[in-house]
């Protein structure tokens, strides 16, 4: 099964592909699914394709999706469960209900306080296994609803606690208010929650102004494709077989 390069025959891809995206800002994981399901399906009349993602990402944060087709859907769960690096920009001093930017700022609060001592351990708090309470605005489920359902008609959904690891933070860049994180981290880990542990830890506020995943398991999203180019392949693709 490929990374960046697709098979000679449409057949692959009902016998597998692993393919990686870079998902754009904006789109949803269904979105790309979505997209790249429809594209091969029309394109290679193929009736019925599996298409799945191993690991959502938020609209708001791009990188690497990674999808799996065919017979290589049974690889989903093996690939999700693997660890995760993140590049995430902080604001530091203010916060919004969502923890990012989907809501306006909520509270502002001093940071004249904070410095790199302080920054660190704040890291060093929060690293190493944790309980952590997903955001409001997440897909977690409640009595059968999305919490972000809840959230969004202005009820405050109560959430549990959930176990995570976060192996590392790394501060690339701090100049206040901005604080730019290299994290890796476990399967399930909420880096918007993160963000809020954060500000709260430095005795301020936090949320989160960009988000970018780097990399899963041993898959980086340097080997990604961008929507526009995996279109152009496939066409290409399609052309060649016309051909012979």
């Amino acid at each position: 099964m490929s990374v960046k390069t697709l098979s000679a025959v449409a057949h692959h891809f009902s016998e597998g592909e692993i393919l990686l995206f870079d998902k754009p800002y904006g789109w949803t994981s269904f979105d790309l699914v979505s997209k790249v399901r429809n594209t091969i399906s029309k394109t290679h009349k193929i009736k019925k394709l599996k298409v799945g993602h191993a690991g959502t990402l938020d609209p708001l944060a791009t990188g690497l999706l990674i999808l799996c087709t065919g017979k290589a859907t049974k690889m989903i769960d093996n690939i999700q469960a693997e660890q995760k690096e993140y590049i995430a920009t902080l604001k530091l001093g203010a916060t919004t209900p969502s923890y990012d930017l989907e809501s306006e700022e909520n509270g502002v609060f001093p940071t004249e306080h904070i410095d790199t001592a302080l920054i660190q351990e704040a890291i060093c708090s929060y690293t190493g296994t944790i309980e952590q309470v997903p955001p409001a605005f997440s897909a977690v489920k409640i009595n059968g609803k999305r919490a972000y359902e809840h959230a969004r008609k202005g009820v405050d959904p109560e959430l549990k606690a959930k176990t995570v690891v976060i192996t590392n933070i790394e501060v690339i860049s701090f100049e206040m208010p901005t604080l730019i994180l290299r994290i890796t981290c476990s399967k399930g880990t909420y880096i918007r929650s993160l963000a809020r542990d954060l500000g709260e830890a430095l005795q301020s506020g936090a949320y989160l102004t960009d988000l970018r995943r780097t990399r899963s398991g041993d898959y980086h999203v340097d080997n990604a494709w961008t929507v526009d180019d995996f279109l152009k392949q496939v066409s290409e693709q399609k052309t060649k077989e016309e051909v012979k």
